[in-house]
């Protein structure tokens, strides 16, 4: 994620930002251009970027969602780009709902801006129902879910459906807990879903269907079989030498989309490194193997070995980090060669669809 600058004073502001705290100006994201920009009321009800003419709106969802996304006043939506993926939303006069929902918003909208970052399609359903995006946010008395067919929180077609409870911490853990994973966050979930739907838009009828089925295996296996034998039987004992989690290695769908949000993981992470100019030098141990600066933007980059060969002393230095606080590892994965290998062909295939 970058680090944003307030047009009117200077100050550093952050994404999820409404208000500049130095100069007190409105700010909202112009999905357009990736900015998040200082307002001013043109007194007409309408807002504009500071030394500009064009007219935005607040996105519907302000209030209620926390949105800080504009509309163009010229444009008939009421919502903004990444609100307009939503097609079901819970029952927001319950209170408990409002909050769970306001976090899988701003989870959903650091989702949208990757996307959009990466110059991936993104079309949302009511434009375009076969092939477009859309969210369904639910709530459910269930305690514990899994993800497969007739499930709560999953894809089919291009409709993501989320159980609200996944905003919820102790819930979370409690899932976290039950299903024996390692790292469980609600970006993670939106990370993980999309890649599903990617994978029916890049993947599924076109050219790159073969080499994906030579990484990840043979996609027709029986799905619901292969989940109900992972449940039962846990994953292959030799999945960390194959995999890059667990639960990549119940099928070839979900290997994918757990590979395409590790993609995700590592390219947003790189760019929040690369907006704090960070560098790695440990002073012990074999220095010029973990030495590394994270000095070029991830989402441009068009090979992957300069992802890889940064991420690794990333991930070691802040995993540290995260140990002298008392806290887990922020990435507690370790990525054998044929994980590697099959991040890498997410790359090349997203590379290749923006140039394409």
């Amino acid at each position: 994620m970058k680090l944003f600058e307030c047009e009117g004073c200077g100050n550093a502001i952050y994404f999820e930002n409404t208000h500049c705290e130095g100069c007190g100006h409105k700010l909202g994201f112009r999905s357009d251009q990736g900015t998040l920009v200082a307002l001013e009321d043109d007194g007409a009800g309408l807002l504009r970027p500071l030394g500009e003419d064009q007219p935005f709106r607040n996105c519907a969802n302000q209030e209620a969602g926390g949105c800080n996304w504009l509309v163009p006043a010229d444009r008939s939506e009421e919502f903004c780009a990444a609100c307009r993926l939503n097609n079901t939303v819970p029952d927001l006069s319950n209170p408990e709902h409002r909050q769970l929902w306001r976090v899988l918003e701003t989870g959903k909208r650091r989702l949208v801006y990757s996307l959009l970052r990466l110059g991936l399609p993104l079309r949302n359903k009511a434009d375009d129902e076969e092939h477009g995006l859309a969210f369904d946010f639910l709530a459910d008395e269930v305690t514990g879910f899994r993800e497969g067919p007739k499930v709560l929180t999953g894809h089919a077609s291009g409709l993501i459906t989320i159980n609200i409870a996944e905003a919820d911490p102790a819930k979370r853990e409690e899932f976290r807990q039950t299903m024996a994973e390692p790292y469980r966050t609600v970006l993670g979930h939106f990370r993980h879903e999309v890649g599903h739907y990617y994978w029916e838009l890049m993947v599924r009828d076109r050219p790159a269907l073969a080499d994906c089925r030579a990484l990840f295996g043979d996609e027709t296996q029986d799905y619901g079989a292969s989940l109900e034998r992972h449940y039962e039987q846990g994953p292959r004992a030799d999945w960390p030498a194959h995999y890059v989690s667990a639960y990549a290695s119940s099928h070839p769908w979900e290997d994918w989309a757990e590979t395409w949000a590790h993609y995700l993981h590592m390219v947003d992470s790189l760019e929040t490194a690369y907006a704090f100019g960070l560098r790695i030098r440990p002073k012990a141990g074999p220095t010029p193997d973990l030495a590394t600066a994270a000095n070029f933007d991830p989402y441009r980059e068009p090979g992957f070995e300069r992802i890889q060969e940064t991420w690794l002393p990333l991930t070691f230095a802040v995993n540290s980090l995260n140990r002298s606080m008392g806290q887990a590892d922020l990435y507690p994965f370790v990525l054998s060669q044929p994980a590697t290998d099959k991040i890498a062909f997410v790359h090349r295939l997203i590379r290749e669809a923006e140039t394409g």
